[in-house]
């Protein structure tokens, strides 16, 4: 399909409008292939993500083929995903412990900004109830898990850990551990997720010290676990969202608290003293826990009632939303794509600014009225460039050509977000 919009009158008259492209692609496909039985690039999936350079700034897709893959996994790059062919049938395992019996670390490390990890399982395979297990340690920002499992017997399952700005997103997902199984820093948002608990102690953990703003949202999830545990601790300040929960039978009438220690509430040692004066100046905001048609099985405690209204900002149920947990800076749901915001032509060529960053595959070309401008590059940053054909002789863009390839957003999202080609006309 061509259009046919006068571009450079446009620009100078500032007129514009906007003709949609059609024919847009909705799915993405992998930059690599993971595959045990060497029927991809690459047989380990460190060897894949190692191939990707620290500097990286365009969206990578590893696609991870089924089986066990016994590795330990560091991602340092940003913009990287990692997609498992199934759920159940791809799966990443290491035992790994901090008791000095394991190899120390996570199963996942990552490093980088804008991480996906989707459609797969990772597990601790070390098998001991209570020490930590870490399966996905991280530092980045903007880190989304989507239907997943993450699967340990042991503390701090899902450490996400950059707590000056860290951002995250879980949807779908299964998680299992001891105490702490789940505990950012910084902002969280979870939706439709079940937790289990393998001990008699607190399920999910909150750091939001850093920005009176942080918070772990929790909405239609799920939490059970073994007899005794209860649901919720912090050592620093934290804010707990639970929305449309449902709470297993076997949690306890104790609602998310602060740890003092000695954790057994006997004498404190000078160190108990110590630690607990630490904390103190970390903790001067209260206990904000939070509910909303929250129940449980075997019938509801008093602390579960509804009390929204005591948050900050009184917030309504329906406003809770990822868009809303993130204050506005980061919407992992918004499936709107980039859109062009400007267009530009200087010494031959054609610069097209995008809302946001967008990442360029094959090699897109713009019809001109006199001939074709071929991509010259600018993946991976919200500027494409194109250089014209000698023989083209008009500023006349008639529409973006594919050409076999995609223009999608960079950024971490829930979903893969194509960008809107669409290009301004004469109106």
């Amino acid at each position: 399909m061509r259009l046919f919009p006068a571009l450079f009158a446009a620009m100078v008259l500032g007129t514009w409008g906007l003709t949609p492209v059609l024919g847009a692609a909705t799915t993405v496909g992998p930059d690599i292939v993971v595959a045990a039985d060497g029927t991809g690039d690459f047989r380990t999936i460190q060897h894949a993500i190692s191939s990707i350079p620290a500097g990286n700034t365009q969206r990578k897709i590893i696609l991870i083929k089924n089986g066990v893959y016994t590795e330990r996994v560091r991602v340092a790059a940003s913009f990287v995903t990692l997609r498992g062919e199934s759920r159940k049938g791809t799966v990443i395992e290491f035992a790994t412990s901090d008791t000095g019996k394991g190899a120390g670390g996570a199963v996942m490390t990552v490093g980088g900004n804008d991480f996906v990890l989707e459609n797969l399982t990772v597990r601790n395979t070390f098998g001991v109830v209570g020490p930590h297990e870490v399966c996905v340690q991280g530092q980045g920002d903007r880190t989304v898990i989507t239907d997943c499992d993450i699967l340990s017997e042991g503390a701090d399952t899902v450490s996400l850990w950059n707590g000056d700005a860290g951002r995250y997103y879980h949807a779908r997902c299964n998680f299992r551990g001891a105490v702490d199984s789940v505990c950012p820093r910084g902002w969280c948002y979870a939706v439709d997720c079940s937790f289990y608990e393998t001990l008699h102690d607190a399920l999910v953990w909150h750091d939001g010290s850093k920005n009176k703003d942080q918070k772990f949202v929790m909405v239609h999830c799920k939490f059970d676990g073994v007899e005794g545990f209860n649901i919720a601790r912090h050592h620093h300040d934290g804010a707990f969202y639970f929305i449309n929960a449902e709470f297993g039978g076997n949690m306890i009438d104790k609602p998310p608290f602060r740890v003092i220690y000695p954790l057994d509430g006997s004498k404190p040692t000078a160190a108990d003293i110590q630690n607990n004066k630490q904390h103190d100046a970390t903790n001067i905001w209260g206990e904000r826990s939070y509910y909303f048609n929250s129940h449980r099985d075997g019938g509801d405690y008093r602390w579960m009632a509804d009390n929204l209204d005591r948050a900050d900002g009184s917030p309504r149920p329906e406003q809770i939303t990822a868009a809303w947990t993130f204050g506005g800076t980061w919407n992992p749901e918004d499936q709107s794509g980039p859109t062009i915001q400007s267009i530009s032509v200087n010494g031959g060529k054609v610069v097209i600014k995008f809302s946001e960053s967008v990442t360029v595959r094959g090699a897109p070309k713009l019809n001109e009225a006199d001939g074709v401008a071929t991509y010259a590059g600018g993946s991976g940053s919200d500027r494409l460039t194109f250089a014209a054909a000698p023989s083209a002789g008009s500023a006349d863009i008639g529409s973006i050509d594919l050409n076999g390839g995609e223009i999608f957003a960079t950024l971490a999202s829930a979903e893969t977000r194509m960008a809107k080609l669409t290009l301004p006309k004469k109106s």
